[in-house]
């Protein structure tokens, strides 16, 4: 059909189809009308399909770049710990050292140097774990808290409550809000 020749319907419906294929527009005069109402029908539902289609994808892209930005974040922000755990035994030996120098060997002189850089070291170790989010887990006279301590062996006691951590076998750590290393601890128990 030319353009003279087709018939002229509603301003609005003829809008709605332009640019439609012409061999999907069926404009017999008798069933013009329920033709061209089904194929606007049916247009407008892939239409909608399609903007749904859109929006579910740009739902998805989106919570897939914020997955990705909190692995990024989760990466920067522990990407130390396997160090932290290696450096925490060196860390534990060195304040093993400090603790076996008997006070009559700290106050000779000869040593007294010695032992300063011991100290010294332990301090720069703390302080290096501070910058990194590396902090101790209290543990001594606290509740047992089995997010955080590992109870190591159950010890009898009627100045403590059951439960409560009566000694630090080994320090706990953690790094930022997590767990590093738990720390292994005697928690008290009622008196046989």
């Amino acid at each position: 059909m030319s353009e003279d020749t087709k018939p002229q319907g509603d301003p609005a419906v003829e809008a709605e189809l332009k640019g439609v294929p012409e061999d999907m527009i069926d404009r017999d005069e008798a069933g013009a009308g329920d033709s061209l109402g089904d194929a606007l029908a049916q247009l407008r539902g892939d239409l909608e399909a399609a903007k749904q289609d859109v929006l579910y994808a740009k739902a998805e892209t989106q919570n897939v770049r914020r997955r990705l930005e909190k692995d990024i974040a989760d990466a920067r922000a522990y990407a130390a710990t396997g160090f932290a755990r290696d450096i925490l035994s060196v860390a534990d030996n060195l304040s093993r050292a400090l603790e076996a120098i008997p006070a009559e060997l700290r106050e000779d002189d000869k040593l007294k140097s010695l032992i300063a850089g011991i100290e010294a070291t332990g301090r720069e170790i703390e302080k290096v774990f501070g910058n990194h989010g590396i902090t101790r887990i209290a543990a001594k006279g606290l509740p047992l808290d089995p997010n955080q301590h590992q109870a190591m062996i159950e010890m009898p006691s009627a100045d403590a409550e059951p439960g409560t951590v009566l000694q630090e076998l080994q320090a706990g750590y953690m790094i930022k809000d997590r767990l590093l290393r738990p720390a292994m601890v005697a928690v008290a128990k009622k008196p046989d």
